[in-house]
């Protein structure tokens, strides 16, 4: 079986898992949230929502995939044999989960170690990913090769524009040395764009990019499980997804948007982050 048609099956399930998913957790929603731990600080938040959608996508898969890998962002972490590794953020959003605000999603993709062009620092390369929007009902879904659709219907990402007329989507982490330093470079980088946005999930902003509501966006700090999916679904939408200079797009910092636009603010943040040495 050609990779092509893997990964053109493999969209399927995280679609409808993704989907499935999302719908449950919009449901619970209504019923209220509750705070089950929190993480790298206080502001980063677990709900009991994240742990029940992270166990129903994988038992999921499980039943779907036995001999596939999974690696989640509450725990989440199962061996497998097949090569094909399952990223999953159960809500990416958590805070704005919990304040019913409506920028979270669930980020389902299927990942490969294969060394090929579209692998991130951290190694791995998405080959089908999903993410599903619950409060607008969206599924933006993409396999490599295959290109990026919002609900079937085919995305072209980002028109190509200058960089004093970008709309710029951006991120924050959560630790008080993080936002600091994120601080510091986006004063350098906010006089030289149209404006900022800052949604408060990674997924939903390259998702955002790939459907043209957004000319760019850039974050550092990013994990796995916040861009796995969304950077493929950008990455074939026509965007480009790149890192610092020569450096893989991923925790150290991701950069997407059109080639000329995301080589600027390469370098604006590059300098940025020169100054802060």
């Amino acid at each position: 079986m050609t990779e092509s048609v893997t990964a053109s099956a493999l969209v399927d399930i995280a679609g409808s898992l993704a989907r499935s998913v999302g719908q449950m957790i919009h449901e619970k929603r209504a019923a209220g949230v509750d705070v089950a731990a929190t993480k790298s600080s206080l502001t980063d938040v677990v709900t009991e929502a994240d742990r029940e959608a992270e166990r129903l996508l994988t038992e999921g898969l499980r039943s779907l995939r036995p001999e596939d890998a999974i690696l989640g962002e509450e725990g989440a972490s199962v061996a497998g044999t097949s090569g094909v590794t399952w990223v999953l953020d159960p809500i990416d959003g958590t805070v704005n989960y919990l304040y019913n605000l409506p920028a979270y999603a669930v980020s389902v993709a299927a990942t490969v170690t294969d060394g090929a062009p579209g692998t991130m620092s951290d190694g791995r390369r998405a080959i089908a990913g999903a993410v599903y929007v619950p409060t607008t009902g969206e599924l933006f879904t993409a396999w490599h090769g295959g290109g990026a659709y919002l609900d079937g219907a085919r995305l072209s990402g980002p028109a190509e524009t200058e960089l004093l007329s970008t709309l710029l989507a951006t991120g924050f982490g959560y630790t008080v040395e993080r936002r600091t330093e994120q601080v510091e470079v986006l004063r350098q980088v906010l006089p030289r764009v149209r404006d900022i946005r800052r949604m408060g999930s990674a997924a939903v902003d390259l998702c955002m990019l790939a459907a043209g509501r957004l000319d760019a966006y850039y974050e550092r700090g990013l994990q796995p499980w916040d861009y796995a999916a969304a950077a493929l679904i950008a990455r074939e939408s026509g965007a480009v997804v790149r890192g610092l200079g020569e450096n893989a797009p991923g925790e150290e910092l991701l950069i997407a948007g059109t080639p000329a636009i995301t080589a600027e603010l390469a370098g604006i943040i590059a300098e940025a982050y020169r100054t802060l040495q």
